[in-house]
């Protein structure tokens, strides 16, 4: 914040004016004044006399502008400007911000203010007493360190139920800088800075260092250009489960010397920060291509401490399985051996030879009969053709007769019906 001219302040409050006052303020001029009460307290901003700023029409020009809040963009309560003082003008929290602006013609005498606090009365109870909040302190110093809120129930700072207001101190290394980046952060009451925030401050716990301020749903690093740096949380009795945890790392600018490491992002931070498991740089340079480094877990421990036994264990299962893989492998050959010398021919030959079948057919007996009778009649044909032919028929003119008989007779043959059947052909080859 900028600040123009005199600023007082004490434990009750203070006052500041406007440049040169009671003379003519110069142009051009920017002056912002933030101010600050104590827990469950608000402020009283009143003006003395002479008081002149150039008027304008809704104060354009030169003004005097009053929010309430500790930002620019908070709620804005009124601009002031002209020959008569505001009236008395009071906050409805801990913070007010004030920014007085000139521009470059007609300049007046300006103004003095005096703030005042006073109780709060959302925070009063039966009888107008307050509730104190106890002290909450907490220093680290180092090459890092974290600073986390649940360290405040741990050592039983604060009982549950109560306001938290608590201040970590942190202090780098000799001739370091601070960088402060945020692990976890939560605020039960998001966007609501009079109820839970994380301040951080760049040198003290004073006004004008504040260097920022998180209230809402996302915190930002922090980069301070001091070696010392204050952390602030406030949380009512309605928003204790805000909390937050915050790594903080001494480094110092480039060029980095023989016993530190440069980060890339123009932090050089000690040697012993690299490869620790925490990402100290702003981007995490400093725990790349760290394996051999870090903490090994436990199935590398029980490997390193058990190796020996393992290795032995696993080349005998593998002598085993390869000995196993050699006897099944070997076995049915031995078999095969065996069974070729005890080979029977005989026994062989029986088996796989074909069978011999006697083809026959088998009728009923009277076909069978029949067919004898009829082979008895063939022959006595046959022996009464032969006389008769050689005897009779030796001139054609003499075997007219006969030849109309054997006619006769051959078609009385032919025109019988002889239940013949050829049972006996020659049966197929057998393949």
């Amino acid at each position: 914040p900028t600040q123009c001219d005199n600023w007082v302040r004490t434990s009750n409050g203070g006052h500041f004016a406007s440049p040169n006052y009671p003379n003519t303020y110069p142009p051009n001029q920017e002056c912002i004044y933030i101010l600050e009460a104590a827990p469950r307290q608000r402020i009283e901003l009143t003006f003395d006399e002479p008081y002149y700023i150039e008027p304008s029409f809704e104060c354009r020009f030169d003004h005097l502008e009053v929010r309430d809040g500790p930002f620019g963009f908070s709620p804005l309560i009124n601009r002031y400007c002209g020959l008569k003082s505001p009236a008395l003008i009071r906050s409805t929290g801990r913070f007010m911000w004030i920014k007085f602006t000139s521009d470059e013609e007609l300049e007046g005498k300006g103004f003095q203010a005096k703030y005042s606090f006073i109780p709060d009365p959302d925070f009063t109870y039966l009888g107008g007493i307050l509730n104190p909040i106890p002290d909450c302190q907490f220093e680290l110093s180092g090459a890092d360190g974290i600073v986390r809120s649940s360290q405040v129930e741990q050592e039983g700072k604060t009982k549950p139920g109560q306001a938290v207001d608590c201040i970590w101190t942190i202090k780098a290394t000799p001739n370091a800088k601070i960088y402060l980046r945020f692990l976890d952060y939560q605020m039960e009451h998001s966007n609501e800075c009079k109820r839970n925030f994380v301040a951080v401050y760049d040198g003290s716990s004073s006004i004008e260092n504040l260097k920022a301020k998180f209230c809402s749903t996302v915190a930002n690093d922090v980069t301070l250009q001091t070696g010392t740096g204050v952390v602030r949380m406030w949380a009512d009795e309605g928003s204790r489960l805000s909390r937050f945890r915050m790594l903080f790392t001494s480094f110092v600018d480039p060029p980095c010397s023989g016993n530190t490491y440069f980060c890339h992002s123009n932090m050089c931070i000690n040697n012993s920060l690299v490869c620790n498991g925490i990402q100290n740089c702003a981007y995490p340079w400093d725990e790349n291509h760290c394996r051999e480094k870090k903490k090994t877990g436990l199935f590398e421990q029980i490997t390193k401490t058990h190796g020996t036994i393992i290795g032995i264990t696993t080349g005998i299962v593998l002598v085993l399985l390869i000995i196993s893989i050699l006897v099944q492998v070997k076995q049915p050959r031995k078999k095969v051996m065996a069974c070729k010398t005890a080979f029977n021919k005989t026994g062989f030959q029986e088996v796989f030879d074909p069978p011999h079948y006697e083809l026959f057919s088998l009728r009923d007996k009277e076909i069978s009969a029949d067919l004898a009778d009829l082979s008895e009649e063939l022959e006595n044909y046959q022996k009464m053709r032969r006389p008769s032919t050689a005897s009779r028929c030796i001139h054609d003119h003499h075997c007219g007769s006969q030849a109309s008989n054997m006619k006769q007779s051959r078609t009385n043959l032919s025109s019988m019906e002889l239940p013949f059947r050829n049972d006996f052909a020659q049966p197929q080859p057998m393949k």
